[in-house]
């Protein structure tokens, strides 16, 4: 078994739509950045190809590259999972907190659970979602953005590279 952590962390734009984990969330600004902007993909996205030790997101998906711009996030998680599917992996669970003042990710979770459980080619009783207040201090207190922070663990044991 193997364990990889992702972040990511995106301003708010009121010009977008909000996307976490796969789900627009109502009556909230955006997030700024090249794809959808999903942080929650994003910072998952790293904790899988990280766990593998293949990469991460941005070797994968570079805001270099057009193609990428505004770019489903779920679709380069999926991408990622198939990637290490492709050498033996398989993901046994993941783990997201998502910190921000706003929104509320609670009344969002189950959605967003089942979001990823499918990018994931896992079930909903293997990932977790939750939010935490940054308790008004510095720029996510102050409602500027949000960060993600995500684990996720692959199982090895069919892994061809023998690590």
């Amino acid at each position: 078994m193997r364990v990889g952590v992702g972040y990511d962390s995106h301003r708010f734009d009121d010009a977008r739509p909000l996307v976490l984990g796969g789900v627009t969330i109502p009556d909230s600004p955006g997030l700024r950045g090249h794809s959808d902007a999903d942080a929650v993909a994003h910072a998952l996205t790293d904790a899988v190809l990280g766990a593998a030790a293949v990469g991460d997101i941005g070797e994968m998906f570079p805001d270099t590259d057009p193609e990428n711009a505004g770019r489903d996030s779920i679709e380069m998680l999926a991408a990622a999972v198939q990637r290490i599917d492709a050498l033996g992996f398989t993901v046994v669970n993941a783990d997201i907190t998502v910190i921000a003042e706003h929104p509320r990710v609670g009344p969002h979770s189950e959605a967003i659970r089942a979001r990823l459980a499918q990018a994931l080619r896992t079930t909903t009783a293997s990932v977790s979602i939750k939010g935490k207040s940054n308790e008004g201090m510095g720029w996510i207190g102050r409602g500027e953005g949000l960060a993600v922070i995500a684990v996720a663990c692959v199982d090895l044991s069919a892994d061809p590279r023998g690590s």
